[in-house]
């Protein structure tokens, strides 16, 4: 039986993700958000690139969550949203859904040739990992459906936002989902690609069965690091750090989550980078906010997983996210102009 989330805010974002999870092809719903300003109305400047030192930000490696502009995506199409990404300077984007609302009917290879066409690769896709619904478009109810999309689409990574909680919040529930989650893994790997989960804080809370085991250690330890990949989401795994920095009977249980990247590299070739201004009235330690407006020390954070994974070889891939920003083309404009500004003395 599915788990029902006690916390509303976790229920908001696990249906959220599952609604994103659209048929291919199928004209998706109005989705949340002010009608989009025009394009053409909105400055487009090229991401800055000036300044002293080495980058921070890997070459080529700066995406975005298409969630962030979902309002954009629903009114405008996703043409006019991919030129205004291409001149805010992103080489990357991740989806969140293959339809685009009023904007009209769109096919994969019409997506998949439109994201090319404007110096786009898509890096990856968010989709639900389980539903009640026996015909849900999820990886528990759909898989084919989602491997052949994804495939059709030319992904390397296709994966779900959804907690492993189908089973609750014990041990013994998290191995099973883990159990599935390398199914899909498998599944994925015969297509080449690679599965993944993209966390929220919850991830980091204790099993209610066991309030000295934390689960996101269930998830690495029971799922197959060949298989299983992660994204890390870096706002929700700072504001896991601020919530569940000790167990339930007190005992302090702070964590890094920069120390799991670093660990284990090659397992989170994804990152999603959200920012947040701190705040402990706030149940989750933070206020969301632009990237480059808060407290989350990024320039840190990709400095070190750059540099010290496979000493630089490998590059991870860097995604800009807001759930609710205000503006999402200025936020996407905003955001690429703070990451590729992040600059490192070269002897560093």
């Amino acid at each position: 039986m599915s788990r029902t989330p006690a916390d509303p805010e976790l229920t908001r974002r696990l249906s959220r993700r599952g609604m994103l999870g659209v048929a291919a092809g199928a004209t998706a719903a109005a989705l949340v958000g002010a009608a989009a300003t025009p394009a053409a109305a909105q400055p487009a400047p090229q991401a800055a690139t000036g300044g002293r030192g080495r980058p921070v930000l890997p070459p080529g490696r700066l995406g975005i969550q298409l969630y962030s502009l979902r309002d954009k995506v629903s009114t405008l199409g996703f043409a006019p949203v991919f030129a205004e990404l291409h001149k805010y300077g992103y080489d990357e984007v991740e989806y969140a859904g293959y339809g685009q609302g009023s904007a009209g009917p769109i096919t994969l290879a019409e997506l998949k040739q439109l994201t090319a066409d404007h110096g786009l690769n898509a890096i990856g896709s968010h989709v639900g990992y389980y539903s009640d619904d026996p015909n849900a478009y999820t990886f528990a109810q759909n898989l084919t459906k989602v491997l052949d999309d994804a495939q059709a689409l030319g992904l390397k990574h296709i994966g779900t936002a959804s907690g492993p909680f189908r089973y609750g919040s014990t041990v013994d529930g998290w191995k099973r989902a883990a159990e599935e989650f390398n199914t899909y893994g498998a599944a994925a790997k015969k297509r080449g690609m690679k599965f993944y989960q993209h966390n929220h804080s919850e991830e980091f809370s204790f099993a209610t069965d066991k309030p000295n085991v934390r689960l996101y250690d269930v998830l690495l330890a029971e799922t197959d690091p060949e298989l299983v990949y992660l994204e890390m989401d870096i706002f929700w795994a700072y504001s896991g750090q601020f919530r569940f920095s000790q167990q339930v009977d007190g005992t302090p249980r702070p964590f890094d989550p920069l120390r799991y990247v670093l660990k284990q590299p090659h397992r989170y070739p994804l990152f999603h980078v959200k920012d947040g201004i701190k705040d402990p009235t706030n149940t989750y330690g933070y206020r969301m906010t632009d990237v480059g407006d808060g407290d989350i020390d990024y320039k840190t954070f990709l400095s070190e997983v750059t540099r010290r994974s496979h000493n630089g070889r490998r590059y991870h891939h860097w995604q800009a996210e807001h759930d609710q920003p205000v503006e999402s083309f200025a936020f996407a404009r905003k955001s690429s102009e703070h990451l590729h500004s992040l600059r490192e003395r070269c002897g560093d």
